[in-house]
């Protein structure tokens, strides 16, 4: 699967395992990238200290590419950026931020760099800022999400006409369809979260993983919208989420609400019913939690069967 992206990344396939907050370890990084597409570790939970670890041994894990993802509204930002320049990692996925922030920082130090938008204009923003690629991330997906609430099939589209860099599709794609599916609509690449939660390596609780198994069609909700849009499966935080909001809460109830450390409660320790479990609306196709290598096995083979299904179709039909 030779494309713009296998190229940009140096990957067999053009599947991105997002780097999502207390899932996305070096484990699950580097299980997917010796399985040939490109790992992430998520450095939006962790400290600096704990990024350094993470790295170090992903470098030991795999000889393959990887990347780090980094949300720009965490502290200790700078101090961040330096140890991923420091320890030579060569690709970097910025998101919840300004692009034109650190791009020529790493740019200068030969590192590839990624942003993630969730929009057209944000799209040309952050082409104009000088990143490599995009991924342009619908509404389906889990977690924090995009104020536009724009689908993953109009989305990709819309950026793939006005940009020239690669795009990469990201927002209720677990499967190889999923995946064939995104590329006619225009991406060079896919970016998958949720299915890789379910996986053994994932750094998430069991409880988490098996809440993501068991959920189905509508369990999904977005949320807290005057705070920060995020995608939560419906438990009793999210239940009382609702409740406040026939209050007409001021954002500061909102905040008091949440308190700190939610998603970490509900993701990484596995308190489903006060804490956040952040997930995409596609949990509800996802029935079985599995190793990473099989993930992605799995989703190049769809591909691969649907591609040429579509071959056979056109061929009926001509």
């Amino acid at each position: 699967m030779k494309n713009r992206i296998t190229q940009l990344f140096d990957i067999k396939y053009p599947i991105i395992q997002a780097g999502m907050i207390w899932a996305s370890g070096w484990k699950l990084a580097s299980a997917v990238s010796n399985a040939g597409g490109l790992g992430i570790i998520g450095a939006g939970s962790m400290y600096p200290e704990i990024l350094l670890e993470h790295i170090q041994k992903c470098k030991k894990a795999t000889n393959k590419p990887f990347a780090v993802n980094v949300p720009m509204l965490y502290p200790d930002l700078e101090q961040i950026m330096h140890i991923i320049a420091e320890e030579g990692v060569k690709i970097v996925f910025t998101s919840a931020g300004n692009p034109k922030t650190w791009t020529p920082f790493f740019r200068e130090k030969e590192i590839t760099v990624v942003h993630v938008v969730s929009s057209v204009k944000f799209a040309l923003k952050a082409e104009a800022a000088g990143v490599d690629a995009v991924v342009a991330e619908g509404f389906e997906a889990g977690g924090h999400n995009g104020r536009d609430e724009t689908t993953t099939l109009t989305l990709i589209p819309m950026v793939k006409e006005q940009i020239k860099i690669p795009l990469i599709a990201a927002g209720g794609i677990a499967t190889g369809r999923a995946m064939l599916a995104a590329m006619v609509l225009g991406a060079d690449g896919v970016q998958v979260g949720s299915r890789f939660v379910a996986s053994h390596e994932a750094s998430s609780h069991i409880n988490f993983k098996n809440a993501v198994v068991k959920a189905k069609e509508g369990d999904t909700q977005l949320t807290l919208k005057e705070l920060a849009p995020v995608r939560l499966i419906k438990n009793k935080f999210f239940n009382d989420v609702q409740e406040l909001y026939k209050t007409a809460p001021t954002v500061e109830e909102l905040k008091e609400l949440l308190g700190r450390a939610r998603a970490k409660k509900g993701m990484f320790e596995g308190d489903l019913e006060e804490g956040e479990l952040e997930i995409g609306q596609i949990a509800g196709l996802i029935h079985e939690i599995k190793p990473a290598a099989q993930i992605v096995k799995e989703m190049v083979a769809e591909f691969e069967e649907a591609t040429k299904e579509i071959s056979t179709f056109r061929t009926l039909n001509s």
